[in-house]
């Protein structure tokens, strides 16, 4: 008899830890492809207003001010997110997905409408597969993310070297560089869901849990969108 009312015990606690689970991962999915949806919406607006996008890519301070400007919204969300409130990390959030937008307009006018959009499907069919997966498996995916961790640094690492040798940038090596990409990003999907399953912890405040819900909403945010660049620059169409 205690033997059986353990065992329901331990299966309600499960199915409690599974829902659980489930409404804080909707959550982070809800936010990522709402920043999703805010820079699709910016870039393209900001790449069919001429005199906007003309003077965008005319006055190379203003690019690096939002590039400052974006990186200081990662920080502040990666790091300082514990020191603010939900509000102001949903507020930065939603400001670092419209800068981001400003700045990636510009692949609206490098790449043809059709190959962004078919490149977008393919990456989020695949990021979704690979999302169900880190969330779905049992097995540890730590050693995955080092791994990933270790050759992105690498990779930004010899981009920097080409950016200053740039006569070793060939065709070959950003074939290379691509690839590398789609495949390190790839592997941070499925292991950031599993890690950012993880943020989920017992217990926890709604407003802690809002704050959380954000900066795993921005980590898949970032997998996402350099998987979609990545696939971009190997199979898109340019004008």
């Amino acid at each position: 008899m205690n033997s059986q009312w353990n065992n329901q015990t331990i299966t309600a606690h499960r199915q409690g830890v599974s829902l659980s689970n489930a409404t804080f991962m909707s959550r982070v999915y809800f936010w990522m492809m709402l920043g999703l949806l805010i820079t699709g919406c910016v870039a393209y607006q900001v790449a069919n207003t001429p005199d906007m996008a003309h003077y965008l890519y005319t006055h190379t301070f203003l690019l690096i001010a939002l590039i400052i400007l974006q990186l200081g919204a990662v920080i502040a969300l990666s790091a300082a997110i514990q020191r603010m409130s939900a509000t102001l990390s949903i507020a930065i959030y939603v400001a670092y997905a419209a800068l981001t937008g400003i700045t990636f307009s510009s692949i609206f006018l490098v790449y043809t409408a059709q190959s962004i959009s078919q490149v977008f499907f393919i990456t989020a069919f695949a990021f979704t597969g690979l999302s169900l997966f880190g969330y779905a498996t049992k097995r540890d995916l730590g050693p995955v993310g080092s791994f990933c961790m270790t050759g992105l640094f690498g990779l930004i690492g010899f981009m920097l070297i080409a950016m200053i040798f740039p006569s070793i940038q060939t065709n070959a090596v950003s074939l290379t560089i691509n690839t590398l990409g789609i495949l390190i990003f790839a592997g941070l999907t499925a292991y950031d869901t599993q890690r950012i399953k993880g943020f989920n912890v017992p217990g926890a405040s709604g407003e802690m849990l809002r704050k959380l819900s954000i900066q795993g909403a921005l980590a898949l945010y970032l997998d996402f969108i350099n998987l979609f660049l990545n696939l971009l620059r190997l199979f898109g169409d340019r004008r």
